[in-house]
Parts: C-alpha cells; sequence; structure tokens
C-alpha cells in the first residue's frame, strides 16, 4: 500500500488527505439537502417553542418531554437552536449542519487513527502507511450507507454529535499524552466529554474507554495509565455527574420510553437484543436492506434467539479474553459494546433495532477490517479499499433519495417490513398532509390490523375520514381512541374538528379546550379553539388564542386566515384584511387562502367583496371542484340563481363523488321551485352519503314538496336518528307525521 514517499511524507498530505475525506462526504450527503422533517423530527424541531430564543435552548426544565429526542439533552438542543436562529424551519440549514457534524467526526477519526498508528508500539508497522491506513478508514466509515439515519434523518444529530464528542475525547487525550505541555490538551478532553454527555447518554463509556485506549496504545498497563495522569481521570469521572442529573430531569426514564421502570421488563427488551446486535454486525459487513423504522417485535424465550445469543456471548468473551492478552484489538471490541450498552440493556418500549446506534460502532468495525486486509495482502489492500469506498459512497447516495419526503420513507420502510404498524401509522399522517386522504385512510386501516389498539392510529384515521366527508364513521374510531387514552390531546381535537363539520358547536367546544388544557403550548390546538371560540360568539377569547398559535407558529397561514376572520366577526375590518394579507404573503398564489378569507367576508355580510375573493381562487385553481362550489353558494346568496347552478354543474363534472355540492345544488332548484330535478339531486347526495342528516332532511323536503308523504317521514326520522338535536329535521318529521295521521 506504500505510495511515493515525497508525496506521503509531506506536510501537507494530511491536509489534502482531510478536504479530499470533506469532499467526498458532501458529494455522497449533496442529495439529502433538500430532505423534509420526518418523524421525531416535529417534537424536537419544528414544535419545539425553546429553539426560538438561545437564552431558553439550555434550559432542561423547559425542553420537550414525552420522550422527545432533545428530552435531557440541551447541548443537542442548543445545535438545534442555533439552526433555527441561522434559518428559522429551513430545513436545508439543519442538514448542512448534520452533514458538517459527520465530516467533523470523519476528520477526527482520521487524526485519531493516524496517530495513533504513529505510537512507539505500532510505528514500527505501520509508520510508512499509517496516512493511507487512515484515510481507508475514514472513507469507509463516512461513505457507508449505514450512516445515513443518523446523518440524513436530521433529529439522529444526536447520535452523530454524541459520537464527535466522543472521539474528540480520546483524540484530544491522545494529543495531550504526546504533548510536553498535556495540561494545554486534557481540559479539552474534559470539555468534550462533558458536551457529550450533555448530548447523548451513550456518553457514559466514555471515561472508561479512555483508560482502556491509554493503557493499550500510550502507557501499557492501567497502573502507569493511573499514576501519570490520574487528575485527568477524576476530571472525566466528574462528567458522569451532569449525565446523572440530565437522566433524572427527564424522570430517569426519558419520558416512560426507555428505562428499568417503563412497561417493558428488563427480560423481555434484552431478549430482543440479541437478533439487533447480530444485525448491526450484518449491517456493517453487508449493508443491505436498510430500514428506517424495524417496527416493535418480542422474543418469547431464549432459545427463539439462541443462534444469535451465542453469537453476541461469542463476540462479547473474545473481547474481554483479548482486553486481557491483546489489550490493542480488545479496545475496539470493547468500543463497540460500549456505546451499544445503553441502549441494548435499558429497556425500551418501542425501538428493538435502530440503525443509527451503528453510527460511531461502526469506526472499530472498519479499522479491524482494514488493518486486518492490509496485514494480511498490502498489495491488494490500497485496490480493495479505493472499490469498497466508492461502492459504499453510491450506496450512501441512493439512500438518501428514500428520505426525500416522508412518503417516501415509510412506503420504503413498509416494502422492507410490510407487517410494521407504526410505518403504516406513519404514512398514513403523511399522506393526510399532503391530502390524499383516501389513501391516508386506507395506511391507518392496515395500521389497525396490525395493532388494533393503536391509539395514534384510531386518532388519525378519525381525522382522515373526517376529511372524505365520512364524519359518522370517524366518530366511533376517535371514541375508542379516547377510552383507551383519555387525556390523547390530539384525539379530542380531532374530535372537536369531527363535529365542527356535523354542525355540532357545543359538544366541539369541549374537546377542543380539553385538547388545550393537555396541550397549551399546541399552535394547532390554540388555532382550532380560537376559530371555535370565535365562531361560537366569544371572540375576544378567540382572538387571544389565534394570536398564541401565531406566536407559536409565526409562519402559520390557517391562524392568519381564522384570526381575520375573527377580526371581521368583531368588526374589526382594518385589522382583519392586515392579518389575512399577512397570511396570503406567506403562500402566495394560494386558492383555499382565498376561499377562506372570501368565505370570511360572506358570513360578515361582505357579499361584494366576497364573491370577489371567490373568483381570484376560481381565478387561481379552475379546475378546483370545491372552488366551484363555494362560488356557486355565493351566487346564491347574491341571487345570481342562475349562474350558481352553473357552478354546481362544474364542481361535479370534476367531481363526480360531491354529496355536499349535489345537496347544495338541490337546494338552490328547490329555492326555485323545481321539486322534481332538486329531489334527483338529494337523492345522489344520500346516495354518496347516507350518514349526513342535512342531505336526508333535504331529501325528505323535496319528497313532501311532491306529495311524497311517507317517504319524506322516512327520510326525517334517518336525519333525526342521525343527529338527536337536528331541530329542523324533527319539526319536519313532526309535520309529515301529522299529515300521514291525517
Amino acid at each position: 500500500m506504500t505510495e511515493s514517499p515525497s508525496l506521503l511524507q509531506s506536510r501537507w498530505a494530511p491536509v489534502f488527505a482531510a478536504v479530499l475525506l470533506a469532499l467526498a462526504a458532501f458529494a455522497v450527503y449533496a442529495n439529502s439537502l433538500a430532505g423534509s422533517f420526518v418523524y421525531d423530527d416535529d417534537a424536537s424541531i419544528t414544535d419545539n417553542l425553546t429553539l426560538r430564543h438561545l437564552s431558553q435552548a439550555l434550559n432542561v426544565s423547559q425542553l420537550p418531554g414525552d420522550g422527545a429526542t432533545v428530552s435531557g439533552r440541551p447541548v443537542l438542543n442548543l445545535s438545534f437552536a442555533l439552526n433555527y436562529a441561522w434559518g428559522g424551519l429551513t430545513v436545508r440549514s439543519y442538514h448542512v449542519t448534520n452533514v458538517l457534524i459527520h465530516i467533523l467526526a470523519g476528520l477526527t477519526l482520521f487524526g485519531l487513527v493516524r496517530r495513533t498508528l504513529l505510537r512507539p508500539a505500532l510505528r514500527a508497522r505501520f509508520s510508512a502507511d499509517a496516512l493511507p491506513l487512515a484515510f481507508a478508514v475514514t472513507a469507509i466509515w463516512i461513505l457507508h450507507p449505514v450512516q445515513t439515519e443518523a446523518v440524513t434523518y436530521i433529529i439522529q444529530r444526536a447520535e452523530s454529535l454524541m459520537s464527535l464528542f466522543y472521539l474528540l475525547t480520546l483524540y484530544f487525550f491522545l494529543r495531550g499524552a504526546k504533548s510536553p505541555a498535556p495540561w494545554r490538551w486534557y481540559p479539552l478532553a474534559i470539555t468534550a466529554c462533558l458536551f457529550g454527555m450533555a448530548t447523548k447518554e451513550n456518553m457514559v463509556s466514555a471515561p472508561v474507554l479512555v483508560l482502556l485506549f491509554d493503557r493499550a496504545f500510550v502507557a501499557g498497563d492501567f497502573a502507569t495509565a493511573w499514576r501519570q495522569r490520574r487528575r485527568f481521570y477524576l476530571g472525566l469521572a466528574c462528567t458522569w455527574i451532569p449525565l446523572l442529573l440530565l437522566v433524572l430531569s427527564t424522570g430517569g426514564n426519558r419520558g416512560g420510553s426507555a428505562g428499568f421502570d417503563v412497561a417493558t421488563s428488563w427480560r423481555d427488551y434484552t431478549l430482543t437484543q440479541f437478533p439487533a446486535l447480530v444485525r448491526y454486525l450484518e449491517l456493517a459487513l453487508w449493508p443491505h436492506p436498510l430500514v428506517f423504522d424495524y417496527g416493535t417485535f418480542w422474543v418469547d424465550h431464549l432459545w427463539d434467539v439462541l443462534p444469535q445469543a451465542l453469537a453476541v456471548a461469542a463476540l462479547a468473551g473474545a473481547t474481554l479474553y483479548a482486553l486481557g492478552r491483546k489489550p490493542m484489538l480488545g479496545f475496539l471490541g470493547a468500543l463497540v459494546f460500549a456505546v451499544l450498552a445503553p441502549t441494548s440493556l435499558m429497556p425500551g418500549t418501542t425501538q428493538m433495532i435502530v440503525e443509527h446506534r451503528l453510527y460511531l460502532p461502526l469506526a472499530p468495525i472498519v479499522v479491524a477490517i482494514v488493518i486486518g486486509t492490509y496485514l494480511a495482502s498490502s498489495r491488494i489492500a490500497a485496490a480493495a479499499f479505493a472499490a469498497l469506498a466508492v461502492g459504499l459512497g453510491c450506496l450512501t447516495f441512493g439512500r438518501n433519495f428514500d428520505y426525500r419526503n416522508p412518503i417516501t420513507l415509510w412506503q420504503d420502510t413498509i416494502a422492507k417490513r410490510p407487517r410494521n404498524a407504526l410505518a403504516h401509522s406513519s404514512l398514513g399522517s403523511a399522506l393526510a398532509k399532503a391530502g390524499r386522504f383516501e389513501e391516508a385512510v386506507a395506511e391507518d386501516q392496515a395500521a389497525l390490523q396490525i395493532s388494533p389498539n393503536f391509539v395514534e392510529v384510531l386518532s388519525n384515521i378519525g381525522n382522515a375520514l373526517a376529511q372524505t366527508g365520512r364524519q359518522m364513521e370517524a366518530i366511533p374510531y376517535l371514541q375508542r381512541a379516547l377510552h383507551l387514552k383519555p387525556d390523547h390531546a390530539t384525539a379530542h381535537l380531532n374530535l372537536g374538528v369531527v363535529l365542527d363539520l356535523l354542525k355540532q358547536s357545543a359538544p366541539a367546544l369541549v374537546h377542543y379546550e380539553v385538547a388545550f388544557r393537555l396541550r397549551p403550548h399546541d399552535a394547532n390546538v390554540c388555532n382550532d379553539l380560537g376559530d371555535a371560540l370565535s365562531r361560537a360568539g366569544r371572540n375576544e377569547e378567540g382572538i387571544g388564542r389565534l394570536e398564541e398559535a401565531i406566536q407559536l407558529r409565526p409562519d402559520y397561514v390557517d391562524a392568519y386566515l381564522n384570526l381575520a376572520a375573527a377580526l371581521a366577526r368583531a368588526n374589526r375590518m382594518s385589522e382583519a384584511q392586515a392579518r389575512f394579507e399577512t397570511g396570503i404573503k406567506l403562500k402566495t398564489n394560494n386558492a383555499e387562502a382565498y376561499d377562506t378569507w372570501a368565505t370570511t367576508l360572506l358570513s360578515t355580510g361582505h357579499l361584494p367583496e366576497a364573491l370577489v375573493q371567490y373568483e381570484t381562487a376560481l381565478r387561481l385553481q379552475p379546475n378546483s371542484a370545491v372552488e366551484h362550489y363555494n362560488y356557486a353558494n355565493a351566487l346564491v346568496a347574491a341571487d345570481r340563481t342562475g349562474d350558481a347552478l352553473t357552478e354546481f354543474a362544474a364542481a361535479v363534472r370534476l367531481k363526480s363523488e360531491y354529496p355536499e355540492a349535489q345537496d347544495n345544488w338541490g337546494n338552490t332548484l328547490l329555492m326555485l321551485n323545481r321539486p322534481e330535478e332538486a329531489a334527483a339531486h338529494y337523492q345522489e347526495a344520500v346516495r354518496l352519503n347516507p350518514q349526513s342528516p342535512t342531505a336526508q332532511n333535504n331529501f325528505g323536503l323535496a319528497l313532501a314538496r311532491l306529495g311524497r308523504i311517507r317517504e319524506a317521514a322516512g327520510h326525517f326520522e334517518t336525519a333525526v336518528r342521525l343527529a338527536p338535536n337536528y331541530e329542523s329535521a324533527r319539526e319536519n318529521l313532526a309535520h309529515a307525521q301529522e299529515e300521514l295521521r291525517e
């Protein structure tokens, strides 16, 4: 593997190597920079209020709880706060930072390996090739596709940043051990160790591993290491104190998600870790397939995982043997087990196999492979390492495409783990956010087939069904979710939305208020509660909640539009117009925003202005059935019924299954005293949505007008059964029954 002495012995050679490594990393991760926030990113980044002010970022008591990734990890949280200060929630800045952390970790590994190979105990064998060997180790590690989960998945900066501090602790120690003035370096090592402890709990083993490193590569034995650097090790040990305090700040169990007092027993969880550890080794050697989320699984008996348990026991035994007889090799094995130990021994409730946990343990595995290959055949080593690095880089580049948005990521996960309920649920949520509600319902149903009592899925399917106009179907799911978990804020919020859509404003408001009591700092809850309060006539309270929603999320377009509506109801039209204009600037050329503002203007008696806004919305989205439908309703209010009929027809032409449009089309025809035509449209509305009390009642009115009283009474009865408090339907039923008696 030896190259030209003049090239490798140049003082600039390490710099050139470092630049080349950095460029290679940027090249393979360039396509990750436009990726979206996904999964746990929401709880720890997009919904994390402490990021808005740097002064709050290190306040442990204010960090998000409930098992959020930043919980009890102030340095990690501060890194995200710096991103927020730099570019708000612009996702690119977070990705760029993750890639930079990955590069810094790689360069630290490069320096650590190169300087370790130049230690007296190894110099005779590796001095000529220390730099290319360190380069090979780092290139393979930095380009390995299993690292994507810790780099491309933004919130798993927790793993990469902790690993950077872990490597820096070792690197600064090594520099200090070789320096005539070691205390220029040892404080840096202790500081890096402290920062790592405040980034992720896996850092707990660092002080012990530094001692093992010292014994293997520097001092030669424990007694010499302790005698020469006693104060340094005491300083490292002191970093365990803040780690303990940070762990206690999360309740000692990360909000009930991991710890010895969670619902999962130590035995049950440990049995899952034998296949997990074997899987990590497999991925280090053959990184396919990569899976974002493996799902929850349990092992009933030890003999079900006996082969994996024996393999892990053999590796652990070999590591212990090597620590005694071959400490350099033993250190590599110890580093693997030490970093994985906290997540492998501490019971968790959901994540059994997680690929980002392999981020740092991959380094000693790669070191062993590279050094072993070099010792076996130095002639072919260079070509083999180059080909391997290029191949791994191509796989990493390809894997990043799966992360381009939540939908593609969860679709890939389901393709590899089809029985993963969480993956189906998460795909359903992503589809719902994209407005693809029918597909979302299908994924939620798939999740419930796997896990019938999955509360989040029950809540999500209720929301998706409501958005497809199937509110009555949604209610049982949401009620079951609240039966299983009465304090589930999202289920209360979604049930409030469903009841609102069914015109049951009073009970809807109750659920909004419960959701707010459970999650007072959730912008979505503040927005929905504020809108409901305003529509219920409690305008000042509603305006206050809507302003809170905007403070929590300054780019929340819906909150601006709802606040504009609330201000309009309070007859503060100039303020309302200003809020609308602010919202529309955040989402330019947004037809839905113009449509929402037009509806507000219509409801507050500003009909001419409303028509102008509806026309703007329709111009922006001429093929939107919803825009034609809403414009038609405004035209009816303006007594332009002929134009309204044309717009209803356009809406139904664009969306054949549109029960609301059929219903209001019937209303307009009935108003024009054309009951037979109206009845045909009401009949279609009832066919499309038989659970709609409004459509049932209106169909009854048309049938009554045609003299078909008995049929009309049947539809009135159905309307009352569906909505017992529907006064109009009750009155119509009473009139119909009286006529039948006569």
